[in-house]
């Protein structure tokens, strides 16, 4: 039997060609997402080695009382660890060399306004290479080494890593602007280094060098630093050395650098294991749309070699041996498929290597980052690519082995078409039925991680049960566009004919293209919901007319709000301040803004009283089991009691969550203190501009790590994150919609093959080339319109319950049917079609009218 499958493949080599396509197509998928992550894990993995490569443990301050790092140089609120705890260490006669680290957000732009990052962190880092400096070491700095130029001595100079120099064309002796909490500031680069210490530098941010008196200034405080990397002597165990730095820094967290690396590696590979799940669920959907193919593909074959297999089971071949050859012959399929979808993978990992980090979420890889090529991103699309084939073939193979030794003596002519049996329909009917009572649930769930999985399973069982439905709705859908075939010609009323005698034939093709266009349309759906959304968080949320913040959404300095207040385009401004309060003995969060500044800055969403703060009044989130009227017990920061009364309940937002009171109420030091800045709502004089935008940026000394956002600009770039989404997944979903076109075009193919007497016949009578040409593009563009239109109404009925738990919880997120969108996917599935048919078409048309006639 497996010399049998061998040589009717190799006659057959034409017929299986696409089929093997379609796996390798998703062979390939598979395999260049396995490799491309597995390349991101491995740079991550190598850069957390090399972070700590010259250190064996890092002593950090206790993080539950170490504060934030920030801006606490500027604020005189000395954070870390300090000198005499340096010394301990030091003294260790465990300890071999100690790096007393200083460290913290550093924003770096380039002559032209851009940021020098490429996405990655911005990280300012103290330098300190001179063997009488703290540290206690000889020589430089073994973390940096220089390139060009010299350390940063000084508060007015600085160092950049290579990269960043190189992408904003920096040289040493150059000026830049920096920016650490907020207002820019212009420095000298004293010299450009490399660095593998940096895990910023891989994941293509920038690295900024002070000399370590200007770190502390910005970062920690006087004499004060945020960790110690220390190096074992020569015989102590990096154990060893810890044991004795934890009774030095008793109130320190010391931890091993194997530990600590081991550590980010783990969270390095978490990252890319949620990427690699969410890439490989849409390479399952194109092999899921494949299997449609293969089964369609063996299904024809069966059908057409019934007289052949009679003959084999005649001469004395039994049913399980007849299965064993449908299904030898899917394996050789998938294993030539397969191996050339793995050597196709490789491919397009080597192509996606390049913005293999950016898939990641991460930046750039390092220079010279080859592919990875681990034994499993190799083997395992081989399998999978295998096993999928054998069972997509599986039924064809049952199918195969029930034809009777009698079917030898029949003529081969094209078979008589096969019913829809009741099983089939009644199947049907009760996936369909509970599929969509699964999805009604999931709809009705309050939030979308709960109904997720009643939304995914109700999705599966009604696209399941449609899929069994097909053959029953080809009929239905052809008489309502038999009145427009009709005026169509003579071909369109051929095909429209040919698809009623035969619906399974029509079915098999567009259930694969339902899968992929199900898929779009719901994801559309909830993407035009998702883009309501952005749009009432942005413009719906502001009056004010700029919003300022920091790029690292991390604390500004007060000298932001002066800043804007000075400026003469301003007439007001309104810091918004992150609040800690006690309320009734738990510890709650939220937020002080000016009262008149709620009142004229914010437009908030009430659900009940009023947006006013002030006189004792606080307003609330849903969700706080407070109403209008309820007294609050609150414990502010310094330990100042206040008693509140709940003014209203909003629902929150990305600006605006938690309990919102008036600044007044806030102690002296804390209303005014930096660092707990978290954004300045702006008010102009004129309306917003780009040269207004310009002016305050000057006010603020076109600092790198500011952002000046409009109403406008926040929704933009909220439904710019749903747009690449969209197009990312567009992509990968394109996939699916390709393999199933390659479905059209091989069941047009095998169906020419079929109907070959047939079409000599109709050429005999008087059908023309342009006629036959004609009817197979109209069988063409009845499967593609078929397959679009099920699946716009599966995509629809799936978005508008994926979209109800997340509209529950979403302000501003509301059902709508892009109608534009759908109307050009559904029009791209149809033209698509056409596209698939023209090779059958070419092919029937030149079918010679004798030889079609004499076939048997």
């Amino acid at each position: 039997m497996v010399r049998t499958a061998w040589r009717t493949v190799r006659a057959h080599k034409s017929r299986m060609a696409l089929t093997t396509l379609a796996v390798a197509v998703g062979v390939a998928f598979v395999t260049g997402i396995l490799l491309v992550t597995a390349t991101v894990s491995d740079a991550l993995t190598g850069a957390s080695r090399q972070t700590y490569a010259h250190t064996d443990v890092i002593v950090r301050p206790d993080v539950r009382g170490a504060g934030s790092a920030g801006s606490a140089g500027s604020a005189g609120a000395a954070v870390g660890l300090d000198e005499a705890e340096l010394r301990r260490v030091e003294g260790l006669p465990e300890t071999g060399r100690a790096i007393a680290a200083v460290s913290g957000y550093t924003a770096l732009g380039c002559p032209d306004g851009r940021s020098a990052d490429r996405g990655g962190p911005a990280v300012g880092s103290g330098y300190d290479g001179s063997g009488s400096g703290a540290g206690g070491y000889d020589g430089p700095d073994p973390r940096y080494a220089f390139t060009s130029g010299r350390p940063p001595t000084g508060s007015g100079e600085i160092a950049v890593d290579g990269a960043s120099a190189e992408r904003c064309g920096y040289q040493v002796g150059d000026t830049a602007r920096i920016s650490v909490d907020g207002p820019g500031l212009t420095v000298r680069i004293s010299g450009v280094f490399t660095t593998r210490a940096e895990p910023a530098v891989t994941g293509g941010g920038s690295v900024v060098l002070f000399d370590t008196a200007t770190a502390q200034q910005h970062f920690t405080g006087p004499g004060r630093f945020t960790e110690f990397q220390l190096k074992a002597a020569t015989g102590v165990s990096p154990e060893r050395l810890r044991r004795a730095a934890e009774q030095a820094v008793p109130g320190g967290t010391v931890l091993t650098a194997d530990l600590l690396a081991h550590d980010r590696a783990l969270h390095a590979e978490t990252q890319v294991t949620s990427l690699r799940t969410t890439l490989l669920s849409f390479a399952a959907v194109a092999l899921f749309v494949s299997c449609f193919l293969i089964t369609n593909t063996f299904g024809l074959l069966v059908t057409q070699r019934t007289r052949e297999v009679g003959l084999l089971r005649t001469v004395g071949a039994s049913r399980r041996q007849v299965g064993r050859l449908v299904l030898a012959e899917a394996f050789l399929v998938g294993l030539a498929g397969s191996l050339s979808g793995v050597a196709a993978g490789v491919g397009v990992g080597e192509l996606l290597r390049p913005v293999a980090g950016s898939l990641g979420k991460g930046g750039p890889l390092p220079t010279g980052q080859a592919l990875s090529l681990p034994a499993y991103a190799l083997l395992v699309p081989l399998v999978v690519g295998v096993l999928t084939t054998m069972a997509a073939a599986w039924l064809p193979a049952r199918r195969a082995g029930r034809i009777a030794p009698l079917a030898a003596l029949r003529d081969a002519q094209a078979p008589a078409p096969e019913g829809v049996g009741r099983r089939r329909v009644l199947t049907g009917v009760v996936l369909a039925g509970a599929g969509v009572a699964v999805l009604l649930a999931g709809a009705g769930s309050e939030r979308i991680q709960e109904g997720a999985p009643a939304l995914a399973l109700g999705a599966v069982a009604t696209a399941c049960g449609l899929l069994a439905l097909m053959p029953t709705l080809v009929g239905p859908v052809l008489a309502v566009a038999r009145p427009l075939l009709a005026h169509a010609g003579i071909g369109a009323r051929l095909a429209e004919r040919n698809s009623a005698r035969n619906p399974r034939r029509v079915s098999a093709p567009a259930a694969s293209l339902v899968v992929g266009v199900s898929l779009v349309t719901a994801l559309t759906v909830v993407a035009a919901g998702g883009l309501a959304a952005a749009d009432a968080a942005g413009a719906h949320v502001l009056t004010a007319d700029y919003l300022v913040s920091m790029r690292n959404l991390d604390a500004q300095s007060a000298t932001v709000e002066r800043a804007l207040a000075a400026s003469p385009e301003v007439t007001a401004v309104a810091a918004l301040r992150d609040v800690e309060l006690t309320v009734d003995g738990a510890r709650e969060f939220g937020l002080a803004l000016p009262a008149d500044a709620v009142r004229d800055m914010l437009r908030l969403r009430m659900k009940a009283g009023a947006a006013e703060v002030g006189a004792g009044r606080v307003l609330v989130p849903t969700g706080a089991g407070l109403t209008v009227g309820s007294t609050v017990h609150a414990r502010l920061a310094g330990g100042r009691a206040a008693e509140l009364t709940v003014a209203g309940v909003y629902e929150p937002n990305a600006l605006v969550s938690g309990y919102l009171v008036d600044a007044a109420v806030l102690p002296g030091d804390a209303s005014e203190g930096v660092g707990t800045v978290r954004s300045v709502l702006v008010r102009t004089r004129d309306r917003p501009s780009a040269e207004l935008r310009r002016t305050l940026a000057h006010a603020l000394g076109d600092s790198p790590a500011l952002r000046i956002d409009s109403s406008e600009d926040l929704a933009r770039a909220a439904a710019g994150d749903t747009d690449r989404m969209l197009d990312l997944l567009y992509a990968l979903l394109g996939l699916s919609i390709g393999v199933a076109l390659l479905g059209i075009l091989n069941t047009l193919a095998l169906s020419v093959t079929e109907r070959r007497r047939e079409i000599g016949m109709l050429r005999a009578i008087g059908l023309t080339r342009a006629g036959v040409r004609a009817m197979v593009r109209a069988e063409a563009l009845v499967i593609a319109v078929i397959g679009g239109v099920l699946g716009l109404a599966l995509g629809l009925l799936v978005g508008w319950a994926s979209g109800q738990p997340i509209a529950r919880h979403t302000p501003g997120f509301r059902h709508s049917v892009p109608v534009l969108r759908l109307t050009v996917l559904l029009a791209a599935a149809a033209g698509a079609g056409l596209l698939a048919s023209l090779w059958p078409a070419r092919r029937a048309a030149r079918t010679p009218v004798l030889a079609a006639i004499g076939t048997e």
